[in-house]
Order: structure tokens, then sequence, then C-alpha cells
């Protein structure tokens, strides 16, 4: 019923603000990109293409708003703005003389009404995989909350390769068009040979998805194909950080059992010497998705050496709680405290605990928070600045 209540609310507003707005979307060609994992590098891949091709286009992410030659903060741990600030955002697109938008749209937004008033002509669709279900109940209404963005738009671009594939493109309108890494599709890595200088499998599939939308909206191949070639990814995502140190450091924002999977598994992949270690530190969210916790640990127990487990904006839950429900997988696969995995639930601990561990080699990498400004304790916002705890930790180690 207060949910029901909240999204009239969102309504409410958004129909308010487009008029005072003016409805600026439909001054716009508007790209809408939705899923659980991989929206950011997407929509930024997106946004890199039309910008090669000399396309006046800005950017509304999770990481920050692109407009024209400013940058804009989104606000802390937001992927869609409320609806004032998302209509506020698209006026300024609109005044900077962009053509076109691109937006993450999450299944809260869409679910809420936030971006009620947009008309989309775009909508992408990366997967759709555990997280959420705290809020939507079922996987069916996950699916049904994504389904929304494809209403009314001109071009569909799914994922052929994706569970949800079948039952968004009934749902969706326009032109269906797909792609896949794996099967006969509209488009995929044998009738278009990207290269990229980013790691991950998963990103090819991203990088599908771009070359999809932007094909549609009259890019050159040539164009696609070499900007996704110099792509040098997204802030926080699988971002190295080197400071002359003999083992490798990453930060991403991985924060699903399949975005952490993934993550897990490219970093594996890279290590040569049958010795390294893969060292992990990572939580989970309090408030959110509880299922998908024990999944986290299963996954963990499965791709990583060591896991720390640690603090991710545990909220009004304790944090200690939460870390032994994220472990209850990696015990359930007979993996044991003190050796396989760690509580350090204060994350800067956490993370110097991970740095020091390391030995020649080896990677660390830290996920969930990665690009965030703030850490929330009980109904307060904190700062954070995940990258200064990881360059302050391996100065400190480097100095011993």
């Amino acid at each position: 019923m207060w949910q029901q209540i909240k999204n009239i609310y969102h309504l409410a507003q958004a129909l308010l603000a487009c008029v005072y707005y003016g409805f600026p979307s439909k001054k716009l060609i508007v790209i809408g990109v939705t899923g659980t994992d991989g929206k950011t590098t997407t929509a930024h891949m997106i946004y890199e293409i039309l910008r090669r091709a000399s396309k006046k286009v800005a950017l509304i992410s999770s990481v920050h708003a692109a407009i024209g030659e400013k940058v804009y903060d989104t606000g802390f741990h937001v992927t869609t703005p409320d609806p004032i600030a998302l209509q506020r955002f698209l006026k300024k697109i609109v005044d900077s003389g962009s053509d076109y938008a691109v937006i993450e749209v999450t299944s809260h937004g869409l679910d809420q009404n936030r971006v009620f008033g947009i008309k989309f002509e775009v909508g992408v669709l990366t997967n759709i995989t555990h997280e959420h279900l705290d809020y939507h109940k079922t996987y069916d209404n996950y699916i049904a909350a994504k389904a929304k963005l494809f209403k009314n738009v001109r071009y569909s671009i799914l994922n052929a390769d994706d569970a949800s594939f079948a039952k968004i493109k009934r749902l969706a309108s326009g032109k269906i068009i797909a792609y896949s890494l794996k099967k006969s599709a509209d488009f995929n890595l044998k009738n278009l040979p990207i290269k990229l200088a980013i790691d991950g499998d998963y990103n090819f599939s991203n990088a599908l998805a771009a070359a999809a939308v932007t094909s549609v909206l009259g890019i050159k191949e040539s164009t696609i194909l070499k900007t996704l070639s110099q792509f040098k990814g997204v802030v926080g995502r699988m971002e190295s950080v080197d400071l002359g140190q003999d083992f490798e450091v990453i930060v991403d924002f991985a924060h699903t059992p399949n975005a952490l999977e993934q993550a897990f598994k490219t970093l594996k992949s890279k290590i040569q010497d049958p010795q390294a270690k893969l060292i992990v530190v990572f939580g989970a969210a309090g408030l959110r998705d509880k299922a998908k916790r024990k999944i986290m640990g299963e996954v963990a127990a499965k791709w990583a050496s060591i896991s720390v487990i640690t603090a991710e904006d545990p909220r009004t839950e304790k944090v200690e709680n939460i870390c032994q429900q994220i472990a209850q997988g990696l015990i359930d696969k007979g993996k044991s405290d003190g050796k396989d995995y760690y509580f350090i639930y204060d994350r800067g601990e956490a993370i110097k605990f991970a740095i020091n561990l390391a030995q020649k080699g080896d990677i660390v990498a830290t996920f969930g928070k990665s690009h965030e400004k703030s850490m929330c304790y009980g109904k307060r916002e904190y700062p954070w600045d995940e990258f200064q705890v990881v360059r302050q930790s391996i100065q400190n180690r480097m100095k011993k």
C-alpha cells in the first residue's frame, strides 16, 4: 500500500516536472539502457560512439551526467534520479544543443514512474539476473518492471543470451533487434568483429548492445568498431590502481551474484602463476535483496582464493549479520573462517588487510562501492572514497 502511494507521488512529480520543463524529451532522441548488470558500461559505450560520430549527445548514468562540456554529480547511490532532477537534466540537455540523450534506467525508476513522460526512441536490455527481489518479490515482477521501458519505443535492443529474452520479446514494442555472444542474431561477433581494450567476455555483450543501438541510429560500422576498440572503460569498473606494487589491485562496482561471478572469472583468468591468489573484498547492501547474499558467498567460494567480507552500506542492519549471511555460501562450499575467508567489518580495515595479505603476482580486488562517494550507516550517509582508501593502503604497504 505504501509503495503504491509512493508510486503515485512520483507520477505526480514526473507529470508536474514534464509540464514545468516543457516535455524536453520530445526534442531529443532518447536511448534508455536497462538491465541488472552492464548498464553503465553499455550507456557509456553508446555515448562515446555517438560522440565519435560527431553527434551532439549527453549522458545520464550512475557515475555522472555529462551535458555539453559539463559533468554533474547524480547523487548518492543513484542510477535513475528523481523525476524533477531527471526532467531538469533533460532540459539542460536540450538547452546545451544536444540531439541525443543516453540514460541508464533502473527497474525501480520504471516501476516508480520516475521516467514517466520521457519519450524513448530506443530501449536496450543488458540482462536480468538475481537482484532487487526484496522490492519486486518475484523474478516475473522484476521482468515486468524492466519491460516497461519497451512499451512505446521505436527499437527494442534485446540480449538473446539472457534467460529473460523470450518474455521481454513478447512484451516489447517497435522493431525487435537481438544481439548475442552465443547464438545467431542480428548482431554477433561473427558479423561484427569487435575488438576491445578492456577485460571481460561480458564486455563484448555490452559492446554488441552499444553497436546495435548506434547502428539503428545510422552510425557507420567503421566508427562503431574503432570507438569500441579504443574505449577505456568507466571509472570504477575493473579499474586498476597501480602505484608500482608487485601485485595487481582492481576496483570494481560489481554487487550482484552474476556481476561478481563475471568479474571473479575474468580476474582469475589473468593469473598465470598457479601459486598466485585472487583476494576479494566485498559485502552486501543492508535493507536490500537478502536472498542474494548466500549466493554471493557461493560465487566467492568458487572463484576467489581468499574473501574478505566487509561493510557495503549496511544501513539499519547489523553489518555482522549481513557478513554472516554471505559467509553461509562459503561455509556450504566447504570454506573455513580464518583461511579461505575473513570477517573485517570496517571496510577501510578490510581493504588494508587484503592489500597487506597480497604477495607478488596476486590480484586484490574490491567490489560494490567503486565510484560512490558515501557509505550509509543507520540512516546517515558518511563520506567514502574507495580509491583514496585503496591508494593509501598500497602506499602504506610499500613503505613497509
